[in-house]
């Protein structure tokens, strides 16, 4: 049932692709809602369907990737609206992709074309969604490059991407996300190609925006850090399932997951002992076709229990309180990496 606040709500979503091999299913059965000012981290490995289950929402995956389920997103006059039943080009999902739904991509260096100054592309969505007029739009597309820091914003406004720096193209694609004011923004990790200290002042202009503007983020990444800095709550992503959710404190606090747990004991803590040796999670993501009915964690787990993870592949499973994680041997003790324990 719809929490009263949610705006969007992913049921059973699947990606697959056919391919000469076979067919490959990099999104296999995605539950998570979001709601209304929260920001939801979406974490895992690179390969595990973070981005592709982003760009499902807004309908700009690939024309041979195939997405079934169901993407409900409930608009600010509460219609519902299943994304996944809209033509990608068609008019009605144009009506709802980068004026209530924005998306901030990857590589801010290939996002923009080089061919167009920074205020042009900026200008284009709020031309196309706000106003028609050039002189008012362009004032609205200045007032929200002035609001993402850039400075000299009318200078800025005709260079070309290439006469921007990594950090000041990062605020610009922000820009050119928030400037309709969208209640969804999915960040596609964002800070990946910015050095740290650039990193920590776009998370901290983030949170000062959503504050102002009230919506909700989609947080895509592998970095904890951002994670434990930027996310409300936390959904953990591996080979195209999620596998643990729950809020960012008790993920941190009482992770379940022997992956989780993975993912946390590979970060170094600030406090800790020198010498201490980071976890590694052995082995390498398995390729998403042809898999076999069992855990798909089960090669790399140190807690796989012969003859119950080989022989199916769990579903989450409560936890207590929102805290669900999706393991058959939750509670038995950690072992040797590698080592199988008997089923009694």
């Amino acid at each position: 049932m719809r929490e009263s606040d949610t705006i969007l709500e992913i049921k059973e979503l699947s990606v697959s692709i056919k391919m000469d091999e076979g067919i490959l299913k990099p999104v296999r059965g995605i539950n998570v809602s979001v709601a209304k000012g929260e920001t939801l981290g979406l974490v895992g490995e690179s390969g595990c369907g973070k981005s592709l289950t982003s760009k499902a929402i807004l309908g700009i995956n690939d024309r041979k990737c195939k997405s079934e389920g169901s993407i409900l997103y409930y608009s600010q006059e509460n219609k519902e609206t299943d994304l996944l039943s809209l033509k990608p080009a068609g008019k009605e999902i144009r009506g709802i992709r980068g004026k209530e739904i924005s998306m901030i991509f990857q590589e801010p260096m290939i996002a923009f074309s080089p061919m167009y100054t920074i205020g042009d592309q900026i200008n284009e969505c709020t031309r196309l969604h706000i106003v028609k007029d050039k002189i008012k739009s362009k004032k609205i597309s200045l007032e929200m490059m002035k609001k993402v820091g850039i400075a000299d914003p009318e200078k800025r406004y005709d260079q070309y991407p290439h006469e921007f720096s990594g950090g000041m193209l990062q605020r610009a694609l922000i820009a050119m996300a928030l400037v309709c004011n969208p209640r969804l923004l999915i960040a596609d990790e964002p800070t990946t190609a910015l050095d740290v200290t650039i990193q920590a002042q776009i998370l901290e202009l983030m949170k000062e925006l959503q504050k102002d503007m009230g919506m909700a983020i989609i947080f895509i990444t592998h970095d904890l850090g951002t994670v434990a800095q930027l996310c409300d709550r936390v959904a953990v992503m591996y080979l195209g399932r999620i596998v643990e959710t729950a809020t960012v404190r008790e993920i941190f606090e009482n992770p379940r997951h022997p992956y989780t747990k993975g993912l946390i004991g590979s970060v170094h803590k600030i406090g800790g002992p020198k010498r201490e040796r980071l976890y590694s999670i052995e082995g390498t993501v398995p390729p998403a076709m042809n898999l076999p009915e069992r855990c798909g964690f089960y090669d790399r787990c140190s807690k796989r229990i012969k003859g119950v993870c080989d022989l199916k592949e769990p579903s989450l499973m409560p936890q207590g309180g929102d805290h669900q994680a999706a393991c058959f041997a939750l509670g038995i003790p950690d072992t040797i990496p590698g080592e199988e324990q008997e089923v009694q």
